[in-house]
């Protein structure tokens, strides 16, 4: 079992070096096939988000559909505290961080008692309060015009400092956070406290039966995909310069919900990272030859909730698992004949 596990966790380092690889050498090939240096900044935020958001759907099985409401949270507390306090990186990704938290469990002490339907319900409820306040605290927000020119510090650290103005180096940076929670998660999910997430996924009610605090596991979860979110709000903020409110409306909600279904995180951890970069690819690709690019992103969608539930990386694995079934009856047929001929 032992040598099982460890042959699991090279496997998965080699692909966490792989995926972290592809993207590093993202800008030298990017704008060679028709896209832009920009379009990497984004995929790897969206990447942050929605490894953080897989955490509550694809292994504790707790839909949300308002999670972007703390993703704005973060875009918003990063923006507020560069303009109004004094320009920090990181002191204002801790403050996005924190107060994304900190809306993350107080909607989670009005959540954690529901289920299913119910829960999902009130997520798009506290979405929507979240979402109106940000559209009506004008002094606060801005209103509909949010948080405009919103700086982006220079990387201190000690005796080292670099800009972070061009988006390059903004895109280096973004992938070494991802990294870091790449890895965090991963020895998350494979901790005790992830395999009582997977337990509480499979059978809330057995898993409070044989002893776990249900409520405080789902308190938690919820709390820390929120800080996550938080997280790469507060990059998407300086990404773009600004904080506005429809990243925390139904509709940017709906979107995470999408890419991490379509990816598989149902079934695989990797499920939000292929599906943040099918949908980005997707609205580069297609929204080149139409404006309704949309509309055919959702049709995909359907199809693949219809057909192919379990995701790209579900059907991916199916075809791995069969392949390797096959190759086994190869082998076997191959040892039976052998045998014959002795």
């Amino acid at each position: 079992m032992a040598s099982g596990e460890s042959v699991a966790a090279r496997w998965v380092s080699r692909q966490m070096v792989l995926l972290l690889v592809v993207l590093a050498t993202l800008p030298l090939w990017i704008e060679s096939i028709g896209l832009y240096p920009y379009l990497g900044v984004e995929i790897a935020i969206w990447m942050i988000y929605g490894l953080g958001f897989n955490l509550l759907l694809g292994y504790s099985g707790l839909p949300s559909f308002g999670h972007g409401a703390f993703f704005g949270i973060g875009a918003y507390a990063f923006g507020l505290f560069q303009l109004r306090v004094f320009e920090s990186l990181f002191l204002g990704i801790a403050c996005a961080v924190t107060a994304a938290f900190v809306a993350g469990a107080i909607v989670a002490c009005f959540l954690s008692h529901r289920r299913g339907i119910y829960f999902a319900l009130m997520t798009i409820a506290f979405g929507q309060v979240f979402w109106f306040i940000s559209i009506k605290w004008h002094t606060l927000t801005g209103g509909e015009d949010g948080l405009l020119n919103i700086p982006r510090p220079a990387f201190e650290l000690g005796v080292a400092s670099a800009g972070l103005g061009s988006n390059t180096a903004l895109f280096y940076f973004v992938l070494v956070v991802l990294a870091v929670v790449l890895v965090a998660l991963w020895r998350l999910v494979h901790s005790p406290f992830g395999k009582v997430l997977q337990a509480i996924r499979q059978n809330e009610v057995r898993a409070r039966f044989v002893g776990y605090n249900v409520w405080l596991f789902k308190w938690t979860v919820f709390a820390i995909s929120a800080a996550i979110a938080g997280l790469a709000g507060s990059l998407f903020s300086m990404a773009q310069q600004s904080a506005y409110p429809d990243v925390m409306s139904l509709h940017a909600s709906g979107i995470i919900v999408m890419m991490t279904l379509i990816g598989g995180g149902f079934v695989s951890f990797w499920g939000p990272v292929i599906g943040v970069a099918v949908y980005f690819l997707a609205r580069d690709v297609l929204g080149a030859v139409t404006e309704t690019w949309l509309l055919w992103f959702g049709l995909i969608f359907v199809l693949a909730v219809l057909f192919k539930p379990e995701g790209i990386a579900g059907a991916w694995q199916q075809h791995v698992g069969s392949g390797d079934r096959r190759s086994l009856a190869r082998r076997a047929v191959a040892g039976f004949l052998s045998a014959g001929r002795k």
